[in-house]
């Protein structure tokens, strides 16, 4: 009868499953992975999107204007009746200033013709160097900006002083419409118009209420101007027709209750 309890505990104990095994399952095994993969994954997450400030959409790898896509800062370019100085560190020979020509073209001193109009000031450096390789060993080049046409605008219509001045600083409509002079009494105030070339055949025009703007002292729609731009300033209705309208009735036609 011992014997047979004895053989009925070691059967048991065989067939029995081992404590030991129990966290080697495949449930949490395969849970510990998946916690494992989240983890390794988050900091690639989070490392993408910090790599990714350098290169946000829209921005040209960090260098455009948020808004459009251009450059946040750019560079000059040469355009026509520009002015510069080109200098060879180990050639002085060469050394030249050079005018763009109305065709776009620099003509270099034993190199013919080059195009620079639209280049910025690198650029053409650049260029004079690759013109200069044919027969100048691996020239070095300093192109200097000397003269250019000053960034202006224009101020027309009913100003005391019509004219082109130079843009210095930044300056608003009511800025720019001050330097002209002010408006004259003939001037409508509510209907100043703000010309801006977008291409060499495109413009886009702005209206605005300069008489609401200073009568209400808020200036957050006094534009900001950029170089070329054009202010003209119409003529009110009433200083039209006043020439034909005799002097002692004057008064009653501003005011009609009389």
């Amino acid at each position: 009868m011992l014997i047979l309890q004895l053989a009925v505990v070691a059967f048991a104990q065989e067939t029995a499953p081992s404590p030991a095994a129990a966290p080697q399952s495949s449930a949490p095994s395969s849970g510990k992975i998946a916690g494992e993969s989240s983890q390794s994954l988050a900091p690639a997450g989070v490392g993408g999107s910090m790599g990714g400030a350098s290169t946000q959409p829209g921005k040209a790898g960090g260098k455009g204007d948020p808004a459009f896509g251009g450059e946040r800062h750019p560079l000059y370019r040469l355009t026509k009746s520009d002015t510069v100085d080109v200098n060879f560190t180990f050639s002085p020979d060469f050394n030249q200033t050079v005018t763009v020509q109305p065709d776009g073209f620099v003509a270099l001193k034993g190199a013919g013709s080059l195009l620079v109009e639209g280049l910025t000031v690198t650029e053409m450096q650049e260029a004079v160097a690759n013109a200069y390789r044919g027969f100048l060993h691996e020239p070095e080049v300093t192109v200097t900006l000397k003269d250019f046409d000053k960034p202006y605008f224009l101020a027309s219509g009913e100003v005391a002083k019509p004219g082109k001045y130079e843009l210095r600083g930044d300056l608003t409509v009511n800025e720019a419409i001050a330097i002209a002079g002010g408006l004259t009494q003939q001037a409508k105030h509510s209907q100043v118009v703000l010309f801006r070339r977008i291409s060499a055949y495109v413009a886009e025009s702005h209206v605005l209420d300069v008489k609401r703007m200073l009568d209400s002292r808020d200036l957050h729609e006094d534009l900001h101007l950029q170089p070329g731009d054009f202010i003209f300033v119409p003529q009110s209705r009433i200083s039209k027709i006043r020439k034909y309208v005799p002097t002692n009735s004057m008064g009653v036609y501003m005011n009609p209750v009389q």
